[in-house]
């Protein structure tokens, strides 16, 4: 391997490179590209390395290809590959056909390689007894196969030990009639001796009359399972199982077929056996068994090393065939992603497991998951969106776990323990149920609906588990009145001012069970209130100010989730979900937008023209028309108000100069000529000066045509009797003013 390594980096060789999935990536194209993979630097590769197991490529040829048999292909073992095969075939390009069959003339005659390959060509044709310019990988499997079968019987003439078999040529439908009851004979002679200790508990141990009579208004013949489950036959306490009849109907065939194999031929004539009896063939079962196992084994034994032996010598032409076959694939799926990239119709990577069907679309990028730890630390560096399965087929009677990717659609409907459909690459269907969902983003228009819909779903899971609680409770209140219903008719009864308090009581502990959900939502309509109420000012200077703020209220809210989409779609990696499968992936394997679309596949329907019969009925155009408009106007309402613009209120702000020295009220939102008094209250060693416009009223009445603003004065107190107050000063003026739209002071 470290001669092949030096290889790599060379730059003599013109390789082409184009784009593919957002990332440059070198041209495997011909077959001089693959003769001169040696020459390619191993930064450009793809991927670096890949496990023999576990994808949909043919694993005895990957076995063949890694030469230190660490169960991992890698760039030094592909190159080795190329270079073997540059000295075998004399036309690379026939590794493009992907072709099982080769010519005897495509191969170089005059190198050693090529030597060995139609060396071996020939001698498994002359084996099979075929004389043809050409061979094939079916033609090897043909001769592995019969070579196993010869040298099977080879070892069983030479070696097999001297053993009569019990019941002859019979011996293993004999062995199997014995196996199928073994279980229900025991079941039976172990009922015998029950009956042996207590007679009494006869009944008990035979069949009971109530379960036939459950079943019996069906019919019988599908309860054959339920049927099967009852004794074998009616147990006697002379414990004899009777051969002539009496025999469970479930399990009549199988006793038939055993009494014609092995009871009547040790027991010829009799109505009945003993436990002991039964034991005896056990034995004799017991002992044909152990020496067909151990005979086996050592034959399997022998014959696998035979074939170890025998397939060096046929490896290489066995190598040619199946790299002739899939080396290219190989190619495109190691050196470069051609086969992920190429979405023609069934073109799909190695590493592709199959589809999933869920919620109305169908997941092309569907990838086995060896190891759920490794996934789920990686899974979140993919960028991806990613479901995973837990699939079973009962057809294989096996189980395996998938990741999906989901690059289109909505996931509203999508939800841990979903049922869905998987398809392996071979059509067989596997039930899945999602286990593990990766949230990522899918596209950028369900990002802009993203903060909506996790916001509805936390008002709603809030409601209802505060719903949910009060009816527990009031469910377990109802219950417990009922359980003490005896006592209370007892005790005296509340009067009516107790059950007034009773109920305010439960009352306040309801509304306190929701206080908290609708403090947040009033937190937030305060924030957006308060938001509103400092851009007053441009809601109203131009008609279409508040279209704009809709839109930038809209942007504010949507837009973190839609760029964080943006920058995150553009990032989506397949590889930290292969590098969990046990890849080394040496380059971005990008899913952007257009293509993560082509990966996913969603249901298309045609324009219905019936008419549903079930369907909602539609409101009026009118009425529409109108609930809008109502909307509009109570929004525009909610705007003006929060924002102190509706036009027959007035704003008047009243502000302390210098707060330390004293404080002011008054100030607010009134109705356009009401009287409004305002006043200034100083603080101790301070005392009122006058109004920011020079009037030294106060407190002061003010007829309101426009918003204003006033700013109270004040000053320190004068060094005199504390007990003298100025008149002048603290006199309470009844002037009445009018605030003038020109030339008033206003903040």
């Amino acid at each position: 391997m470290a001669k092949i390594n030096k290889m790599i980096g060379k730059d003599s060789y013109g390789w082409k490179f184009s784009t593919v999935g957002g990332v440059t990536r070198v041209n495997i194209e011909s077959g001089e590209d693959i003769a001169h993979l040696s020459e390619l630097d191993q930064k450009l590769w793809t991927v670096l390395s890949c496990p023999v197991k576990g994808l949909e490529f043919d694993e005895k040829t990957l076995a063949l290809m890694d030469a230190d048999k660490d169960g991992r292909i890698r760039v030094g073992e592909v190159v080795a590959a190329s270079q073997w095969l540059t000295k075998v075939l004399k036309d690379m390009n026939y590794l493009l056909e992907e072709k099982d069959t080769v010519d005897f003339s495509q191969v170089q005659a005059d190198t050693d390689e090529g030597k060995e390959v139609l060396e071996s060509a020939q001698l498994i044709l002359k084996q099979l007894e075929q004389t043809k310019e050409s061979i094939s990988l079916a033609d090897v499997d043909e001769y592995l196969a019969g070579y196993e079968e010869k040298c099977k019987a080879e070892y069983t003439a030479e070696n097999a030990e001297p053993f009569t078999p019990p019941y002859g040529e019979k011996s293993d439908d004999a062995e199997a009639a014995v196996g199928a009851l073994r279980a229900k004979v025991a079941d039976y002679f172990m009922r015998c001796k029950l009956v042996q200790f207590d007679e009494e508990a006869s009944a008990a141990l035979d069949v009971q009359v109530e379960k036939i009579a459950a079943i019996s208004g069906s019919n019988l013949a599908d309860n054959a399972a339920e049927i099967s489950s009852y004794p074998l036959a009616r147990p006697v306490k002379a414990a004899t199982l009777p051969l002539g009849g009496g025999i469970n109907p479930a399990w009549q065939a199988a006793f038939a077929t055993l009494k014609e194999l092995v009871l009547d031929v040790d027991f010829a004539g009799k109505e009945s056996i003993t436990e002991a009896e039964w034991n005896t063939v056990l034995a004799k079962i017991d002992a044909y068994t152990e020496w067909k196992a151990a005979g086996e084994t050592a034959m399997n034994e022998a014959v696998a090393e035979k074939l170890k032996v025998h397939s060096a010598a046929i490896e290489p032409v066995e190598k040619l065939l199946r790299l002739c076959r899939d080396f290219y694939k190989l190619l495109r799926n190691f050196v470069v992603f051609k086969d992920f990239y190429n979405r023609a119709a069934g073109n799909t990577a190695i590493f592709q497991a199959g589809q999933l069907y869920i919620d109305q679309r169908c997941c092309d990028l569907c990838v086995r998951v060896d190891d759920m730890g490794k996934h789920l630390n990686s899974a979140g560096k993919s960028g991806i969106y990613l479901l995973y399965c837990h699939c079973v087929s009962k057809v294989k009677g096996t189980e395996m776990d998938i990741v999906a990717a989901l690059t289109d659609g909505d996931i509203k409907d999508l939800h841990e323990g979903k049922n869905a459909i998987f398809y392996d690459r071979t059509g067989q269907d596997w039930d899945a149920t999602v286990t593990k969902i990766i949230d990522n983003p899918i596209s950028i228009r369900q990002a802009f609906w993203s903060p909506y819909r996790k916001f509805g779903n936390w008002i709603t899971d809030k409601i209802t588990k505060k719903a949910e609680e009060k009816e527990s409770k009031s469910f377990d209140d109802m219950t417990a009145k009922a359980d003490t219903a005896t006592e209370k008719i007892a005790t005296k009864e509340a009067t009516p001012e107790e059950k007034k308090t009773e109920e305010k009581k439960a009352q306040m502990f309801d509304i306190a069970k929701f206080a908290g959900i609708f403090a947040a939502i009033g937190l937030a309509l305060g924030a957006i209130g308060g938001a509103l109420a400092t851009l007053g000012g441009f809601v109203t200077e131009k008609w279409y100010n508040i279209l704009l703020l809709v839109g930038a209220v809209v942007v504010f809210i949507s837009g973190p989730s839609m760029l964080l989409a943006w920058l995150k779609l553009r990032k989506r990696n397949l590889g930290p979900l292969l590098n969990a499968n046990g890849w080394a992936i040496n380059s971005m394997v990008k899913i952007n937008t257009t293509f993560g679309q082509t990966l996913t596949s969603m249901a298309q329907y045609p324009k219905v023209v019936s008419k549903d019969p079930f369907a909602d009925k539609k409101m009026a155009w009118w009425k529409k028309c109108l609930i809008w408009l109502v909307i509009i106007l109570v929004a525009a309402f909610a705007v003006l108000y929060l924002t102190h613009n509706l036009p027959w209120k007035r704003d008047v702000k009243v502000t302390a100069e210098n707060p330390e020295m004293g404080n002011v009220s008054g100030g607010g939102y009134f109705c356009k000529g009401s009287d409004v008094i305002i006043e200034a209250e100083p603080a101790q060693g301070f005392v009122f000066s006058m109004w920011n416009d020079s009037v030294t009223a106060n407190p002061r009445t003010i007829k309101l045509t426009q918003d204003t603003g006033f700013v109270a004065v004040f000053k320190a107190s004068p060094q005199v009797d504390n007990n003298h107050v100025n008149s002048d000063a603290t006199a309470k003026s009844t002037e009445e003013e009018t605030i003038k739209a020109e030339g008033e002071t206003s903040e």
